[in-house]
């Protein structure tokens, strides 16, 4: 049987092992409340949906939870520690990563200089450590530079390492976005919307490089309109609308709550 809000709430609240938790999140825009005490959990090594209409509040609770807005009221906890007023910064050093429903490489910059602006604490940026210890600075380079290639490899970018960000198409750029996220080891990551824009064939790929990295432990968050996409990917399913839990359960569950129906259909009807 499908789990109602409250179950959901009560679940978020009672799991000390989880990677993500939102508590209770309000988020209001000149008195426009976008998310409305809405909670959540991911655990660990898990895949988990995210889907509602337009306009549920999907993106803005992802906002939250990457740290670019800050909530009205209510708590995010990552790996057991609050960082509700964290900046986006210090989320991706707490680990959890995200991505973007379009989107944002630097286009003028090469594919393998994109992967390296998200390798994090690189001391070749600090002035001093340069002059001080050069050695170990150019080590450093080095070992994100390799790093940098092997994950271009893992998203099929390598044959374009050299080519402006700007020749790849919507499907390679997410493929980019993903392998700059995971150049700093986050242990949760989130997506929006892999699926939008994308052909078949490069839909397939992504698919299949988000299996790998959650069967490698990767905990995954994932807004995403493609039901099939979901139905494949996620055990668990979280439905919004109008910024609220609505439901959750497996995707079979979700799909046939009425509610859910209601949410997606109901105006049409």
């Amino acid at each position: 049987m499908p789990k109602s809000p409250t179950d959901t709430v009560q679940n978020a609240l009672a799991s000390p092992a989880a990677v993500i938790e939102a508590r209770n999140l309000v988020k209001r825009f000149q008195g426009m409340t976008a998310v409305a005490e809405m909670s959540l959990r991911l655990g660990p090594s898990e895949m988990v949906g995210l889907i509602g209409p337009n306009g549920a509040g999907k993106t803005t609770l992802f906002n939250l939870i990457a740290g670019s807005l800050k909530p009205t009221s209510g708590e995010i906890w990552i790996a057991g520690r609050d960082v509700s007023q964290d900046s986006p910064e210090k989320r991706i050093a707490t680990g959890v990563g995200r991505t973007f429903q379009i989107p944002r490489p630097f286009l003028e910059m090469s594919v393998l200089e994109n992967v390296l602006a998200g390798a994090q604490s690189q001391h070749g940026e600090r002035l001093f450590a340069n002059f001080l210890r050069p050695g170990f600075v150019r080590r450093q380079e080095k070992a994100a530079v390799d790093k940098a290639r092997t994950l271009l490899e893992f998203v099929t970018l390598s044959h374009l390492e050299n080519q402006p960000a700007k020749v790849l198409s919507g499907g390679q750029r997410k493929l980019l976005e993903l392998a700059r996220i995971l150049m700093a080891d986050p242990r949760a990551i989130l997506l929006d919307e892999p699926a939008a824009g994308v052909n078949p064939a490069l839909l397939e790929t992504i698919m299949e490089r988000v299996i790998t990295l959650n069967a490698q432990g990767k905990s995954i968050l994932l807004i995403e309109h493609n039901m099939d996409m979901v139905a494949r990917l996620c055990s668990r399913v979280v439905a919004m609308a109008l910024g609220r839990p609505l439901a959750e359960g497996t995707p079979e569950e979700v799909a046939r709550n009425p509610a859910v129906i209601e949410a997606y259909l109901g105006g049409a009807a």
